[in-house]
C-alpha cells in the first residue's frame, strides 16, 4: 500500500473519530504529496521522495513548536508536537544515538577518515545509509565529536 493510500485510510479513521489534530496533520501530508506529484514530471513519488517529504513536514512542525515555546505559547507548541506524533507513524523507526554512533564508527573506518577535513566523505556515506532513519543534524554532531 502506498503512502498516499495509507494517509487516506488514516484520514477516514480520524474523521470518524473526530480527531482534529490527526485530521490537520494528515491533510497537510496529503496536500504536500499532491503538490509534489504535480511538481514532478512522472506524477509518481518514489519511497525515498515520500520519506523526505514526511521528514520535511516533521522538521517544520518541530521548528514551529520551538518558536511557540520561546514565545511562551505552550498550547500552540503542543498542537505542533501532537501533529509530529501523527506524521512520525508513517516514518521508519528512528535510530538511537548508540546505533548511530556504532554505524558512524564503521563508516569512519571504511572511509579512513582521520580529521575534520574528512567530514564531507563521512557525511556523504552516512547520509545515504541512514536516510530517513536518523536526523541529519544529530549525525553531523556525532561525526564532529568523533573526528575532532
Amino acid at each position: 500500500m502506498s503512502l498516499e493510500q495509507k494517509i487516506m485510510t488514516e484520514l477516514k479513521t480520524a474523521m470518524k473519530a473526530k480527531n482534529t489534530t490527526a485530521l490537520e496533520a494528515l491533510r497537510a501530508v496529503k496536500s504536500a504529496i499532491l503538490l509534489e506529484k504535480t511538481k514532478g514530471k512522472s506524477g509518481e513519488l518514489t519511497e525515498a521522495d515520500e520519506m523526505k517529504l514526511l521528514q520535511k513536514l516533521v522538521k517544520q512542525r518541530r521548528e514551529s513548536a520551538d518558536i511557540y515555546t520561546q514565545q511562551n505559547r505552550p498550547d500552540l507548541a503542543q498542537t505542533e508536537l501532537d501533529q509530529v506524533a501523527v506524521i512520525e507513524k508513517f516514518l521508519p523507526k528512528q535510530m538511537s544515538r548508540e546505533e548511530i554512533e556504532a554505524k558512524l564508527d564503521n563508516i569512519i573506518a571504511e572511509t579512513g577518515a582521520q580529521s575534520m577535513k574528512d567530514m564531507g566523505k563521512v557525511m556523504g556515506v552516512a547520509s545515504k545509509q541512514m536516510a530517513g532513519k536518523a536526523d541529519g543534524r544529530l549525525i553531523s554532531q556525532i561525526v564532529k565529536e568523533k573526528l575532532s
